[in-house]
């Protein structure tokens, strides 16, 4: 009788059967944790874009609330000299987060001016959307000026502004 040495086709094909199992298994767990801390990072993103809207009302009392994101970020990488068409609030990852350019954390962000009195801006509605729905994540957030984060189930970016977002559900 000869000795055997290594493994049987039969045993291989277990193997790699359970393995896949486990694949099949664990895959779409972790792609729903992914999602839910891209979803994360939107609202907290959105948390630090609302307190510098408040930042950059109070320093530039004569423009109101910022129109753009990109205002409320700098004008490169680094910081020099803030001002009110790049007030240095945000981080430049957040601050190029918008359509046009690199989503932050599968979302991307807006921010809307609201109505304007006396050219000073009373008002904004920031909005974070999945830049690739059911993908990098499900829901799509808004906030303005009363700094509640809102959410709705469908991923789309708020129309209508202030009262618009007013309408969708408060994050709890």
């Amino acid at each position: 009788m000869r000795k055997q040495k290594g493994f049987s086709l039969i045993e291989l094909l277990i193997v790699v059967a359970i393995i896949l199992i486990i694949a099949a298994i664990a895959i779409p767990n972790l792609l729903r944790a992914r999602i839910a801390a891209n979803e994360s990072s939107a609202v907290s993103s959105l948390r630090t874009m609302n307190t510098a809207q408040v930042t950059y009302q109070s320093t530039f009392p004569t423009v109101g609330y910022s129109g753009t994101v990109a205002a409320l970020g700098p004008s490169a990488v680094t910081c020099t000299t803030p001002s009110s068409t790049n007030a240095c609030l945000i981080d430049w990852v957040l601050a190029q987060a918008t359509t046009a350019g690199n989503p932050k954390s599968g979302y991307w962000f807006s921010d809307t001016g609201g109505a304007a009195l006396g050219g000073i801006l009373v008002g904004y509605t920031l909005d974070g959307i999945p830049a690739s729905v059911n993908q990098t994540g499900v829901r799509g957030f808004c906030s303005n000026e009363d700094a509640v984060i809102r959410f709705t189930a469908v991923g789309t970016a708020v129309s209508g502004g202030s009262a618009k977002c007013a309408a969708y559900t408060a994050l709890q």
